[in-house]
C-alpha cells in the first residue's frame, strides 16, 4: 500500500494541501475494490494560489510564439507516445477501462496534442478593406486572434487523458493559462500529464492540476478573473456550473442518448457489427455510445437475431485481459442505477433479450426490446452496457424517433439511400451525424459537441482554440 499521498501540482510545484495535510482521496479500482493510489487534494487557499499563479503565467504564455506553442505540443505528444503503456495501464487501473481500449486512448492523446501542435501554426486573422464609404477612404483593417486569459477545465473519469487533452491541448496552442481539475474517480492520469506537459517546456506558472472536490472548485468557477470554463460531465452538474459562472465564456458537453437508423438499404452485417460495439464497448460509459437503434421493419428481424448473437460474444470482466470489452462500471451507485433502470424497464413491459443482472460493478451487455418512450433507458443517458432496438416503416418516422429526446449530441444512419442521408442529415436535431457507422465515432480533430441538453460549444482542436480566444481589429488611417 502507498504508503504517502501524491502531491498534486501548481504553477510548477509539486505540494500537498497547506491547510489540511490530511486531505486525502483514495483511488480505487472500479474492478476489484483495490487501491491504486492515493493524491492530496487542494484546499481553498491552494486554488487561490493556483488562480494568482496562472494569471502571472499567462502574461508569458500568452506572448509564446506560434513555434513556440507548436514545439511544446509536439514535445508533449512525444512523450505521450514514449509513456504510452504507462498510461494505458494507469487507466485500467483508476477507471477501470478495458487495456484495449486504455492503449487506443493513450494513442489517441498523442494525436491530439500533435494536431494541436500543427494548429498553433495556423491561428490566422485575415486583412479587411474598410473603405466601403466615403468616409472611410484610405482605411483597411486586420484581424487577428488573441487568448483569452485563464482556462478552467473540468473533466470526467471516463476519458481520464484524452478529455483532459481536448482541453488542455487548444488552450497550450492558443496562448492561454491554465488549471485543470480532474475527475475524482480518476486524477492519477492526470498528474502525469502534468509531469510531461512539465518536461515538455510549457512556462511553469501556466497552468496546475488540482484534485479536489465539486464543491470546492465552485470558487474558481465563480470567479470572475477566470477567462473560461470548459465542462465535461453530466446535465445536472453542467446547468448549474453555468448560471455560477456568471459572465465568463463556458463550453458545455454533458452527454447523450445516441440514436442509429439502419434503413433497407443498409448492409446488415456491418450495421450489427459496428452497433454492437458502439453499444457496449467500455461497459457503455461513453456520451456517444449507442443507446437506441431504429431498424427498417424490413431487416428488423433478421437484424435483432443477429444483434442478440453477436452480443453473445463480447468480451466480459476483467478490463485488464485484451479481449474485455466491457468491464466493471466505475462505482456501485452506478451499477445499482443501471440495474434498476433495466427493472423498471421489465417491469413496464420490456423484454430483456439478453442480459439484465448485474454481478458487483460488472452489468453484462443488456438489449431490450418493446421498450416505451416514458422509461428511462429510452428517455435519459444509460451510461451504462444497455441498448434498445425499434422497428420503423419511413425515413421520417425513424428521424423523428432519434429527435425524441432530451439530448443531440450524436446520431447514426446506416443506408446506401442518399435520399435517406440527406434527410437525416437535414432533420436530425444533433451535433454530428455518423454515416454508416455507429454514433460513437469521432477522430479528434473534428467538430465535436451537441445542443438541446447535450451542451453547448464545439471541441475539436480547431474549433476549441476559437471557443478560447477573441477576434482583435486594429483598423488604420494610411495619411
Amino acid at each position: 500500500m502507498p504508503q504517502s499521498p501524491r502531491p498534486f501540482l501548481i504553477g510548477g510545484e509539486w505540494r500537498t494541501a497547506k491547510e489540511r495535510s490530511n486531505a486525502v482521496l483514495d483511488v480505487r479500482n472500479p474492478f476489484d475494490g483495490s487501491l491504486v493510489d492515493r493524491t492530496s487534494t487542494a484546499s481553498p487557499h491552494d486554488l487561490d494560489e493556483a488562480l494568482q499563479g496562472a494569471l502571472e503565467g499567462f502574461r508569458e504564455t500568452s506572448q509564446l510564439a506560434s513555434y513556440e506553442r507548436s514545439e511544446i505540443l509536439s514535445n508533449i505528444s512525444r512523450l505521450i507516445h514514449e509513456r504510452r503503456e504507462d498510461f494505458a495501464q494507469l487507466i485500467t487501473a483508476e477507471a477501470g477501462k478495458p487495456i484495449q481500449f486504455s492503449r487506443g486512448e493513450a494513442d489517441r492523446a498523442a494525436l491530439t496534442f500533435q494536431i494541436a501542435s500543427e494548429e498553433a501554426k495556423r491561428i490566422g486573422g485575415e486583412v479587411l478593406p474598410l473603405d466601403l464609404a466615403a468616409a472611410s477612404k484610405d482605411r483597411w483593417g486586420i484581424v487577428r486572434r488573441f487568448p483569452i486569459g485563464v482556462i478552467l477545465a473540468i473533466s470526467p473519469f471516463n476519458f481520464p487523458l484524452n478529455l483532459v487533452a481536448h482541453k488542455v491541448a487548444p488552450a497550450i496552442a492558443s496562448g492561454n493559462a491554465f488549471i485543470l481539475k480532474p475527475p475524482s474517480q480518476a486524477p492519477l492520469t492526470s498528474l502525469l500529464l502534468g509531469e510531461i506537459i512539465l518536461a515538455a517546456g510549457f512556462p511553469k506558472k501556466g497552468f496546475s492540476v488540482v484534485p479536489c472536490s465539486g464543491a470546492s472548485i465552485e470558487r474558481l468557477v465563480r470567479d470572475d478573473r477566470i477567462a473560461m470554463v470548459t465542462f465535461t460531465g453530466s446535465p445536472a452538474v453542467g446547468w448549474p456550473l453555468k448560471e455560477r459562472a456568471g459572465r465568463k465564456r463556458v463550453v458545455l458537453e454533458l452527454g447523450g442518448n445516441a440514436g442509429v437508423i439502419v434503413d433497407q438499404s443498409a448492409d446488415l452485417e456491418a450495421a450489427v457489427k459496428k452497433n454492437v460495439l458502439g453499444a457496449f464497448v467500455y461497459a457503455g460509459q461513453v456520451c456517444i455510445k449507442v443507446q437506441r437503434v431504429y431498424v427498417h421493419q424490413s431487416l428488423y428481424d433478421r437484424y435483432v437475431e443477429r444483434f442478440v448473437q453477436l452480443t453473445k460474444t463480447v468480451g466480459v470482466g476483467d478490463p485488464k485481459q485484451d479481449s474485455t470489452v466491457v468491464g466493471p462500471v466505475i462505482d456501485d451507485a452506478a451499477a445499482e442505477r443501471i440495474e434498476a433502470w433495466i427493472r423498471e424497464a421489465r417491469d413496464g413491459g420490456a423484454r430483456v433479450l439478453v442480459g439484465g443482472e448485474r454481478k458487483g460493478r460488472v452489468i453484462p451487455p443488456t438489449v431490450l426490446v418493446d421498450v416505451s418512450r416514458d422509461m428511462k433507458v429510452f428517455a435519459q443517458e444509460v451510461f451504462g452496457p444497455v441498448v434498445t432496438l425499434h422497428r420503423f416503416s419511413t425515413i421520417e418516422e425513424a428521424v423523428a424517433g432519434v429527435n425524441d429526446s432530451a439530448f443531440g449530441l450524436q446520431a447514426g444512419i446506416f443506408s446506401n439511400d442518399f435520399r435517406n442521408i440527406l434527410y437525416a442529415y437535414r432533420h436530425l436535431e444533433v451535433g454530428g451525424v455518423i454515416v454508416n457507422d455507429n454514433a460513437t465515432y469521432r477522430i479528434d480533430h473534428m467538430p465535436y459537441g451537441g445542443v438541446k441538453q447535450s451542451g453547448f460549444g464545439r471541441e475539436g482542436l480547431k474549433y476549441a482554440i476559437d471557443e478560447m480566444t477573441e477576434p482583435r481589429l486594429l483598423a488604420i488611417h494610411t495619411l
